[in-house]
């Protein structure tokens, strides 16, 4: 039986130094899946080291794909023979399998994939990927065990999402570059990895149109082939360490990622009295000698505040002066975290209402998907267990401000989306040690 890893962390001061970001878990993953569409080997440069990148692998290589990791490059291509079934082995590892089946249909006709899972930050269905597969043909059946998918060949149709979902957009794309004739879709999330994806698929052949008001034309091919890509910095990432520099009064200079895919956030934490050194190499933020003011935020989908930015920033709001707000907007239970915070000594106060912002989706319903968060806290070392990835950074940024030690659980979780997250706590110069 595998012991659990723990981490060990001590309050050191202000953090300081430079962090390198590489390309996003949530992006590289789904390039991945794109590549086995590929007639040719495809190579997917500035890959992050996480354990994302070693489930997709695994679950590329049981279809009978070749799978090459090493340093920051990822070399893909399939083989002769597609195996059309995911094992039952990957069953609630991460969300990719369900992304996996519109190119198995178009390369063996059939599917099948597990459950999938992730992490359990509210209802994500498949129902969006599965009613847009059906649509272009499919006959998809979904049952306890998985997703069951049979195509002799997909059609292009129109399409219009509920709600701009990033999975589903990204389902339909990679199931639609080869399907017969046109699709359109309407309603399509525009967030920066999704753009990404779809310009990695051009680069492979695929005929895809973006146009205004989230509607995404996409002209199938006969074949694709091999192509190579550089993946932008995860602005997830980059967001978390500029935090964990105001958070500890310290200034941690962010290289690798785009200011482009920060403006929302960079404009956030400028209202909150963050000063800033921005350009072509590095971002810089640091706090005035008086601290940081509070604000009141709502997430959203791009181009508004991403929701996954807004773990660190709670822990921020706890060392700014007053009372700030958080409205969250895309994911239900996303703060799934607010209790491992709280017992380290966080001001916040969870509400089923929507405030800082109109009403959402989750109005009138009994989500707790807003915060009153009470600053500055004073923050003391606990034990705490992660939930999942984004709440273990944030259970890392207050135990970097607290008093005491504090004894980190489920740190599995943070090493599957960071890249190589306690080394670069250290060369921030975080006491910091690892157990079992």
């Amino acid at each position: 039986m595998n012991e659990e890893k723990v981490w060990s962390i001590e309050p050191s001061g202000p953090l300081r130094g430079d962090v390198v970001v590489r390309g996003s878990k949530n992006g590289v993953s789904k390039h991945m899946v794109a590549a086995m569409l590929g007639s040719g080997e495809s190579s997917i440069q500035n890959a992050p080291e996480v354990g994302e990148v070693g489930i997709t692998a695994a679950m590329l290589e049981a279809l009978g794909i070749r799978v090459e990791v090493g340093g920051k490059e990822i070399r893909i291509e399939r083989g002769p023979e597609i195996r059309p079934r995911v094992p039952d082995a990957f069953t609630g590892l991460n969300r990719i399998p369900i992304l996996m089946l519109g190119p198995l249909l178009h390369l063996a006709g059939e599917a099948f994939v597990p459950l999938v899972g992730g992490d359990p930050i509210g209802r994500r269905p498949i129902n969006f990927h599965v009613e847009a597969l059906r649509a272009m043909g499919a006959e998809v059946e979904v049952g306890e065990g998985g997703v069951h998918a049979k195509a002799e060949r997909l059609h292009g149709t129109r399409l219009e999402l509920p709600y701009p979902s990033v999975g589903a957009t990204e389902t339909i794309l990679m199931s639609a570059v080869l399907a017969e004739g046109k699709t359109v879709l309407k309603n399509a999330a525009t967030e920066p990895e999704v753009v990404e994806l779809a310009l990695f698929l051009q680069r492979m052949g695929a005929r895809i149109e973006l146009s205004p008001d989230r509607r995404i034309v996409i002209e199938g091919v006969e074949r694709l082939r091999g192509a190579s890509t550089w993946l932008a910095g995860d602005r997830i990432e980059a967001f978390s360490y500029l935090a964990a520099g105001l958070i500890t009064g310290g200034e941690v200079r962010v290289h690798g990622c785009p200011q482009d895919r920060l403006v929302t956030a960079i404009t956030t934490l400028a209202r909150m009295g963050a000063r800033f050194d921005i350009n072509d190499e590095y971002l810089c933020a640091t706090a005035p000698p008086e601290g940081l003011r509070a604000a009141a935020v709502q997430t959203d989908t791009h181009p508004g505040f991403m929701t996954d930015w807004q773990t660190p920033l709670m822990v921020l709001f706890t060392q700014s002066q007053g009372m700030s707000v958080l409205h969250e907007t895309v994911f239900e239970n996303r703060l799934v975290y607010v209790p491992a915070l709280t017992s380290m000594g966080c001001e916040i106060e969870v509400f089923d209402q929507c405030l800082g912002g109109p009403a959402c989706r989750y109005h009138d319903t009994n989500a707790r998907h807003s915060a009153v968060v009470r600053g500055v806290s004073r923050l003391r070392g606990a034990e705490v267990t992660l939930p999942d990835i984004r709440a273990g950074f944030s259970a890392v940024l207050a135990a970097a401000v607290a008093e005491g030690r504090s004894t980190l659980r489920g740190v599995h979780h943070i090493e599957r989306g960071y890249h190589r997250p306690f080394e670069q706590f250290q060369s921030l110069g975080l006491n910091i040690s690892r157990g079992s």
